[in-house]
């Protein structure tokens, strides 16, 4: 059955149609650990409405996924979240949020396919669950920034302290940010960007 003969098919809404001018699409993901806020920020940011997979948490996460600190917390991720930026006229940025419970983490082999960069999003109440998630980054090979999601009440670290909490080499951008704002998060891409353009730069520079 062809359905956009159908009369029921409306077509794409105009607000999820691809740029005409655009000429380039990176995909991103953005990772972290459990709650830090990563549907939250591809919400906020992108252009278009954004897909979620968020579930009802229910018993069969007692015991397995650890609520200390974000016990208000009653969704999560069980796939992805995926978004839409136009950075400018010509580049667009599509966004794939990761699951953060690591029994969800076999997802990743799919999510990571092709990405050119990550964000790591990073609690400071909690950071212990964002360890893992970093090293995991490391062992692929992917580029990353962290952004330091603004919980209210949520303590503050010079970025001397968080850089030796999470092991970060001096080169790795570590940016705040406010995974609720639009221009929060898109400044944090763009740092993203600007990373990857100079690891670029510096990789093709005569030796």
């Amino acid at each position: 059955m062809d359905y956009r003969s159908s009369e029921n098919y409306a077509g794409p809404r105009s607000e999820d149609i691809l740029p005409a001018t655009a000429t380039a699409a990176v995909k991103v993901v953005i990772v972290g650990g459990f709650g830090v806020g990563k549907t939250t920020l591809v919400g906020a940011v992108s252009e278009i409405r954004p897909l979620t997979t968020e579930e009802t948490m229910t018993q069969a996460g007692v015991g397995v996924d650890d609520l200390a600190g974000i016990e208000q917390k009653t969704e999560t991720t069980v796939a992805m979240d995926f978004g839409r930026i136009s950075i400018n006229d010509q580049l667009v940025l599509y966004l794939f949020g990761t699951p953060g419970q690591e029994r969800f983490w076999f997802l990743w082999n799919g999510l990571f396919e092709g990405a050119l960069g990550a964000v790591v999003l990073l609690d400071t109440r909690r950071m212990e669950v964002s360890y893992d998630v970093i090293g995991r980054l490391e062992e692929r090979g992917v580029p990353f920034v962290v952004g330091v999601n603004a919980f209210p009440g949520a303590p503050r670290y010079p970025v001397s302290e968080l850089r030796a909490a999470m092991d970060l080499d001096d080169s790795v951008p570590m940016i705040d940010c406010d995974a609720r704002d639009r221009i929060s998060c898109r400044d944090i891409l763009m740092a993203l960007m600007r990373y990857l353009y100079s690891l670029t730069t510096v990789s093709t520079e005569p030796q």
